[in-house]
């Protein structure tokens, strides 16, 4: 324990204990030997672990979670060894993260509970904490669970300055695409429209679970633009090419717009519900995009509370 520094007896025993919330159901159970794994094979090569070492001594060592991890978003040897000569001081300073984990457990816990509550068949699948190369933050699937990048959501200060408020947000985000059909979820071709729902539907159910969506930006870097955006947005729905909508922020550059515009449809779908806790069971177990749509009563630059 020793060697992961800053993630110490706080860190782990939060990470241990998150086991869900206290509810008849299973909770999620969160996996953090690769933190250890990975920080053993950093210390004794001085914080320069080779490409071989760590294929060979970390990723297929590894848990389940992060061969998964590694498989689905392109972790290597040779490019976690690119990243960290890249940016040395994001693997330092996510040793520092976890002194925020145990308020961070609190809040989780409490979301949780309210989507068992709103959600009675939900089961919280496991969570794995690893270390990659920088990117992605966190990924999450109902077959799969929840993989989160340690050092990348450390790094992540563009999706919330605040680290605790990030966490929080992300972690429930991910929770979100657990429990949606593999339908909105699935890696494959998949149109703009249906990509933003399933993200967008993730950061609505965030901010009903837990106060606000995950991506703080967002609100930032659309005002007063509602209209100009949506519009565009509105004659890309059908389009398979995502480049202009998804995936495509960076640390430098935040954008992922498609991410708010599907949380804006969520958004009018539940305030037009008479019965809020059914319509966030009709939000959550959505599978047609544009029948989701034409019932939300969305349009572009339509305001909302």
């Amino acid at each position: 324990m020793n060697k992961v520094m800053g993630l110490q007896a706080a860190g782990l025993v939060w990470l241990a204990a998150l086991a869900g919330p206290a509810s008849a159901h299973d909770g999620p159970v969160l996996q953090t030997d690769d933190v250890d794994l990975f920080y053993r094979l950093y210390d004794a090569n001085g914080g320069r672990p080779g490409a071989e070492q760590l294929q060979r001594d970390y990723l297929e060592a590894g848990s389940e979670g992060l061969r998964h991890l590694a498989s689905v978003r392109n972790v290597t040897g040779v490019r976690m060894v690119e990243a960290i000569a890249a940016r040395p001081e994001i693997y330092v300073e996510a040793r520092r993260c976890a002194d925020t984990l145990p308020k961070v457990r609190e809040r989780v816990d409490a979301a949780l509970k309210e989507f068992a509550r709103r959600s009675p068949h939900a089961r919280f699948p496991s969570v794995t904490v690893a270390v990659g190369r920088g990117r992605p933050v966190a990924i999450g699937s109902p077959a799969n669970g929840v993989q989160v990048g340690l050092e990348a959501l450390c790094a992540a200060t563009f999706i919330n300055p605040d680290i605790e408020d990030r966490f929080v947000g992300v972690l429930v985000h991910e929770y979100v695409h657990t429990q949606q059909s593999a339908a909105m979820t699935e890696e494959q071709a998949r149109t703009v429209l249906e990509i933003s729902l399933a993200e967008g539907v993730a950061e609505f159910l965030t901010e009903v679970l837990s106060g606000a969506p995950a991506y703080a930006y967002f609100g930032p870097l659309t005002e007063g633009r509602e209209l100009e955006i949506e519009t565009r947005f509105a004659a890309d729905v059908d389009k398979t090419e995502l480049s202009d909508w998804l995936y495509n922020s960076t640390m430098e550059t935040p954008g992922d717009l498609g991410y708010w515009v599907g949380y804006r449809i969520a958004k009018a779908y539940y305030q037009h519900a008479a019965d809020k806790d059914a319509a966030f069971r009709e939000i959550l177990e959505l599978t047609d995009a544009k029948a989701f749509l034409a019932a939300s009563g969305w349009r572009p630059g339509i305001a909302l509370d």
